[in-house]
């Protein structure tokens, strides 16, 4: 009887959410899957200043500088495209 290793499936990455924010006031704000690090594509273009994401409707709210406003929320603005979720390694 010889050992043979067998073959491992390797686990199925979480699906990401279709939705997900980074302010902890969002109903979409999951610390969890933040810590565990998500990037984000936008057009075929990694954005590192994302604020919000929607995959089905297909845009991103960027942050715009250090601007906050008067409650200390970063402005941002929304742009439409094909957005990409991923999780870091």
């Amino acid at each position: 009887m010889t050992d043979t290793p067998s073959p491992e499936t390797p686990a199925a990455p979480p699906a990401l959410p279709d939705r997900l924010s980074t302010n902890p006031k969002s109903p979409f704000y999951d610390e969890a899957l933040l810590a565990r690090g998500v990037g984000i594509k936008f057009d075929g273009e990694e954005k590192t200043n994302v604020e919000e994401y929607c995959v089905s409707e297909g845009w991103v709210r960027l942050a715009v500088g250090k601007t906050v406003d008067r409650k200390g929320n970063p402005l941002t603005i929304k742009l439409k495209g094909k957005v990409e979720p991923y999780l870091q390694k």
